[in-house]
């Protein structure tokens, strides 16, 4: 029988419920046993395909083409668990899939209500992902804050299935916060307390509290919270700050969670080792051999969370050649007022990352052209690719005013253009060229030394597309085709020949790395950067 976990959050957002999950899903995969991670969304929307990054932060893409939350990202650098569309759940798709059943009359005619009818459609979506496997744990992060109006029918639905699945097959973990007041030079543990009690109110007792400090929790303060929130002391588990969002495993391992989780949930395990993450993941993190500066520029740099998985995978590129990637954050608008040479003069290697729409754009060309001119390595990921096309067929291919059918319709040179069924897409949620596809890779070229393979599965996440029409004018001027999707001939990747290293992708590759297996382009853009700044 498959054990579920349920992870809840309290006091205030952004403590870190999709890295503790994550963590704790590291913790009993090396305890041998197999797992699944559910992220449940109580926004509306269906999925956060059509929010703007500024609100949602990174949409992170499956293999099987969903749009997701970021912490699903979180989810697969740190596990092994298969990550796919049933593994995140919206308040959107719960009431989508309620309505359209109520139409169709399979309520029999009663009046639906959010008990038991949006209650069970949760329940149910969280069984779904246990269905016809072998996981032994699925760990489902509840997203928001306990006390959120939005999040009161998941955490009626999980209160009801810990109670349908019975003692020693479901537990409760709460994080939440101890902050530290420095004027009084003391923890408080009162937001807890109170965290607690509101989620008692609801009907949940939590059996394991993650207590997120900036402080060592002694016994004393650990003693106290536990008899007010009914715990058992070794079951209040602090989560101290550090330096790398890696360390969380080692630091939930050293404080014994998985023991207790495991006890908790009467599963057999075997001895735990992660010597390895330690020393191969960590230790390199903490004391690199060397560093390097890479300039992202992009149009959505005010928020960390718009490009996460770009700043993770540049770390994991990093690991892989013991240096440390120091991230020069650059709004493409700023090099537009102001110039390239304000901003990339420093930098051993230039990224720009995928997007949408026409603000900043010129700046990103602005970038890239430094980039080729002056021999800096370069890596551009979707729009990076689109913007790189119609840098080269501007500077290089002579093709004047060269743009994107997005930007500029009637455009003389659509390098960049609409496939002819995109064309007839009026929907924008789910409709664009979404998840997992065959890339052939051309031999002799940096896609192949740096993949080893003639094929390969990348995720995509994008409409618009090469223009197949100036293949030919652009291989004339020096351009690689090293990437073909070959049922539509359409172009994945493109490079330069006479370039320390220049590569630009339509996919998305750094939704495939992690910190201990980096994706191969991201560790072979770094290496180049690394080689450039000897």
């Amino acid at each position: 029988m498959t054990k579920y976990i349920f992870i809840t959050g309290g006091v205030v957002s952004s403590l870190g419920k999709g890295i503790a999950s994550a963590s704790i899903g590291k913790l009993l995969e090396s305890r041998g046993l197999k797992i699944s991670l559910v992220k449940c969304d109580p926004y509306i929307n269906v999925d956060p395909g059509t929010m703007n990054p500024y609100q949602h932060g990174e949409v992170y893409v499956t293999e099987d083409g969903a749009e997701t939350d970021l912490d699903l990202g979180h989810y697969e650098r740190f596990t092994n668990a298969v990550i796919l569309k049933d593994n995140n759940i919206t308040t959107g798709k719960i009431y989508d899939s309620v309505i359209r059943k109520e139409r169709q009359g399979e309520y029999l005619g009663n009046t639906v209500q959010v008990i038991p009818h949006i209650t069970d459609e949760i329940k149910q979506s969280i069984r779904n992902v246990a269905a016809g496997t072998n996981l032994d744990v699925v760990i489902i992060e509840i997203g928001g804050t306990v006390g959120d109006i939005e999040s009161l029918p998941f955490l009626e639905a999980i209160r009801q299935l810990k109670q349908e699945l019975g003692r020693g097959n479901a537990i409760d973990i709460h994080l939440t916060l101890v902050p530290y007041i420095k004027s009084a030079d003391e923890v408080k543990t009162k937001p807890t307390q109170h965290s607690v009690g509101k989620l008692r109110e609801i009907g949940i007792q939590p059996d394991i509290l993650l207590c997120r400090s900036e402080k060592p929790l002694g016994i004393d303060v650990r003693s106290k919270i536990a008899l007010f929130c009914n715990v058992e002391v070794d079951a209040v588990i602090q989560a101290l700050d550090v330096t790398t969002i890696y360390e969380v495993p080692l630091m939930f391992k050293a404080e014994k969670l998985d023991d207790l989780v495991l006890r908790l949930l009467n599963l057999n395990y075997k001895a735990h080792d992660l010597k390895y993450w330690e020393s191969d993941v960590v230790k390199r993190i903490k004391n690199p051999q060397t560093s390097v500066k890479i300039a992202v520029v992009g149009k959505y740099i005010a928020l960390q969370d718009a490009y996460k998985s770009i700043y993770e995978a540049l770390a994991h590129g990093g690991i892989a050649n013991n240096a440390r990637v120091e991230i020069k954050k650059i709004d493409s608008e700023d090099i537009m007022r102001q110039g390239v040479h304000a901003y990339l003069n420093d930098v051993d290697g230039i990224l720009v990352p995928g997007g949408f729409g026409l603000r900043g754009i010129e700046g990103k060309i602005q970038a890239i052209h430094f980039a080729r001119v002056n021999k800096i390595p370069y890596f551009g990921i979707c729009l990076g690719m689109q913007t790189a096309v119609i840098e080269f067929a501007r500077n290089a291919c002579g093709l004047e005013n060269a743009n994107s059918t997005e930007f500029k319709k009637k455009t003389r040179y659509p390098v960049i253009s609409l496939l002819e069924e995109q064309q007839k897409i009026k929907d924008k949620g789910g409709t664009m060229r979404l998840g997992a596809y065959k890339c052939a890779v051309k031999k002799g070229t940096f896609a192949y030394s740096a993949y080893k393979k003639t094929q390969v599965f990348e995720r995509h996440r994008h409409r618009y597309e090469f223009n197949n029409k100036f293949r030919n004018i652009f291989k004339k001027k020096g351009m690689v085709f090293s990437g073909i999707f070959t049922p539509k001939n359409l172009a994945e990747i493109v490079e330069l020949r006479n370039h320390p290293w220049f590569v630009a992708v339509q996919f998305h590759p750094e939704f495939k790395s992690k910190p201990d297996s980096a994706h191969p382009l991201f560790r072979e853009f770094v290496r180049a950067a690394v080689k450039s700044n000897k």
